[in-house]
């Protein structure tokens, strides 16, 4: 078998292996029953909470959960502002980088907070040291909200009939602490130890094989880049990200920070049958997600190993496969596997360059983030899923002619309502989003030239992944397009906005409802969750209404660019 097929199997079948016992290690933590850890870390929970002065017994409602969530959200935007718009003169800048023009920094401070981690920057030229450290916090505190509102999901899940539905500080302090800083720690120091930076000094000179002085940019890159990984953040310190050799040196880091992208999302699926007791219907959404994965990654890795057939026309040989945009040192399987393993969930960091991937592959990336289901971003992607079973419940109990029931609670027309608005949405921002920008190029080529390197179908293509990134929270992109200006700034800022919130409140009121509904213990005539043939009835809804929602988009840009080649 080619080694590079081999280095894909042993990446997921390392994050599985090490995902089945991080998943029951969450599941305790979310049950608040005792760790190994907790001796090291209860110390560090009581100073957060003294420190801020919240009391982690205080039990909340569900709407109580979303107003903590929102408001703490809302104060680390503006000191997220605050910093980006003033780095000029603030300390930790050793390379004078200048300060962020506003709606920079409102697109750099939107996509942080709300775990997108878009940039229309380059790192390592447009921050100062203490611009890269904010933007490190905000990966850890906007993947711990992500753990801490599943957290709550499954709270109200596992409860027979309860309004109050635990704590949301208590939830999001032991997921930053417990979860995300130990794994960070762990990866950082395997990254430094194989020669990604960690430092705070300013740029380095270097003698270039040419013999020329060369300024090389450093800094506390191996802690940024192993919290850009677990908490599906994706944000790079260097502009071409883990495609910057130090940001990723070598196969073995590619490994490790490959591993690190759906390690979390995978754990916290099994980490819902530790705390429901259910591990059939943990494996059952498993196996979903990972069906849906495959038929993603299968033809991309054959697509871009067997090269580009523009270039084989040229008669030019690809005996490497398609290496436009990828680097040697990864090759083009293990940068196809990267790509789906970064747009299925929501880390949207790079070890290729996507624009770059031949039409059918970029048409694979972008259905994973349309899907933005299979895995997801931490805590966030299986509230996406939860829509779809709320929908697949739905609909199998209409075809069975038996009443609509979900862990004992019936499903009616409020959750319906809010679950169709919830999967309406994310097409309706990618769409409306899309169709905006095309109209404002096609009417004004001259004026809005800079946007597109690739007119046509390709062009269509940058500007249709551009907002599929966006509303899919990923941050990843087709780097063709000139995105650093006022209206993809903002356009994208309000998607992201949108888009991170909206999905987490509507299946946050879902849960809420239903947990305060009266339990109707299983009988005969109870629908089965945790079945293949209900498996099978997600997997259609995910692929009627989600994926089907797309085809004409597609067409119209990847499918149209595969044909004219």
């Amino acid at each position: 078998m080619n080694t590079e097929i081999l280095g894909i199997i042993l990446m997921f079948a390392l994050t599985v292996t090490l995902a089945i016992p991080l998943g029951r290690y969450i599941g305790k933590i979310f049950s608040n029953e005792k760790t190994w850890l907790d001796k090291v870390f209860n110390p560090l929970d009581k100073f957060f909470y003294k420190l801020s002065g919240v009391s982690r017994e205080n039990e909340m409602n569900w709407k109580q959960h979303l107003a903590a969530l929102l408001t703490i959200n809302l104060v680390w935007f503006l000191i997220s502002m605050f910093v980006l718009t003033n780095m000029s003169w603030l300390p930790l800048n050793p390379d004078n980088n200048p300060s962020m023009s506003g709606d920079l920094a409102f697109n750099t401070a939107v996509s942080f907070v709300t775990n997108t981690n878009l940039q229309h920057y380059s790192g390592e030229s447009a921050l100062s040291y203490l611009g890269q450290l904010t933007l490190m916090l905000w990966q850890f505190i906007s993947a711990g909200c992500g753990i801490a509102i599943a957290a709550v999901v499954f709270t109200a899940m596992k409860e027979k009939s309860a309004d109050k539905l635990g704590n949301f500080y208590f939830f999001f302090v032991r997921s930053c602490t417990r979860i995300l800083f130990p794994i960070a720690l762990l990866v950082a120091s395997l990254l430094a130890l194989n020669g990604v930076p960690m430092t705070f000094e300013g740029k380095d000179t270097i003698i270039n094989l040419q013999g020329d002085n060369v300024e090389v940019s450093r800094g506390p890159v191996a802690a940024f880049v192993a919290i850009k990984q677990l908490g599906t953040n994706g944000g790079g310190f260097f502009g071409p990200n883990s495609t910057h050799p130090l940001e990723n040196p070598n196969y073995f880091t590619n490994i490790v920070e490959t591993v690190s992208i759906m390690l979390i999302p995978i754990a916290l699926v099994f980490a819902t049958g530790y705390v429901l007791k259910r591990k059939k219907l943990a494996l059952t959404i498993f196996g979903v997600m990972t069906i849906g994965f495959l038929l993603l990654l299968i033809p991309t890795v054959i697509n871009e190993m067997n090269g580009n057939s523009a270039i084989e026309k040229m008669g030019i040989t690809q005996n490497l496969g398609s290496m436009e945009g990828k680097e040697v040192r990864f090759g083009p399987a293990a940068s196809a596997y990267w790509a789906i393993n970064t747009t299925v969930t929501s880390n949207g960091s790079v070890n290729s360059m996507h624009d770059s991937l031949t039409p059918l592959s970029g048409m694979n990336a972008m259905l994973g983030m349309m899907v933005n289901a299979f895995y997801g971003g931490v805590g966030v992607g299986f509230l996406n899923f939860y829509i779809f079973i709320i929908l697949a419940v739905f609909i199998s109990g209409l075809m069975v002619g038996r009443t609509p029931e979900f862990l004992g609670k019936k499903i009616e027309a409020k959750e319906m309502k809010i679950a169709m608005m919830i999967a309406l949405l994310h097409p309706f921002l990618i769409l409306t989003g899309t169709a905006i920008a095309s109209y404002t190029y096609a009417h004004n080529p001259e004026t809005y030239a800079g946007w597109l390197n690739n007119p046509g179908f390709h062009g269509f293509s940058e500007m249709l992944y551009e907002f599929t990134s966006s509303s899919a929270n990923n941050g990843s992109g087709f780097e063709g397009l000139g995105d650093n200006t006022p209206f993809w700034n903002i356009a994208c800022g309000i998607v992201m906005l949108m888009a991170r919130y909206l999905p987490i409140i509507g299946p946050v009121a879902i849960a809420g409802s239903l947990a305060a509904k009266k339990y109707i213990p299983e009988s005969a005539g109870t629908l089965k969750t945790d079945t293949s043939t209900f498996g099978l009835m997600i997997f259609a809804v995910i692929a009627i209404v989600a994926a089907l929602s797309f085809f004409p988009a597609l067409a119209l840009g990847p499918i149209a660019e595969y044909f004219s080649l």
